[in-house]
């Protein structure tokens, strides 16, 4: 089964994270590489990828029957979406299992979502 682990960050978290030491910066990319390789190894990861900042965004919607589009960021709010996981597992407990392994939710700085992939297949 595929989960979607959502990794939602702390507004001011990457400036917090940018004035740190370079060795403290460094120790916890490796945190991420780590996890990576961990789930590579298994062959659990699907894919896993940082965001850039929701500023650079653009949301598209349908309006008087045109597509128009607006930057971000698009919502007020406290956290923004900051990367995903795509893991393939055997179930839920291990996707979240997975999901509190991610260095956000180990150094408080934000929260971690999971949810299933639906299978579209079945709408066939």
């Amino acid at each position: 089964m595929k989960y979607l682990i959502l990794i939602h960050q702390n507004r001011g978290a990457r400036d917090q994270f940018a004035s740190f030491p370079p060795e403290v910066q460094a120790a916890g990319m490796q945190a991420y590489y780590d996890l990576n390789a961990a789930l590579a190894a298994t062959g659990e990861l699907v894919s896993a990828e940082a965001l850039a900042d929701d500023s650079t965004g653009t949301v598209l919607s349908l309006k008087s029957g045109s597509i128009v589009t607006s930057d971000g960021p698009f919502a007020e709010s406290k956290e923004m979406l900051a990367g995903f996981y795509l893991v393939d597992v055997a179930s839920l407990d291990r996707a979240l299992e997975i999901a509190a392994m991610i260095p956000e939710v180990q150094a408080g700085a934000g929260d971690v979502e999971v949810r299933p992939v639906m299978d579209t297949a079945a709408m066939a």
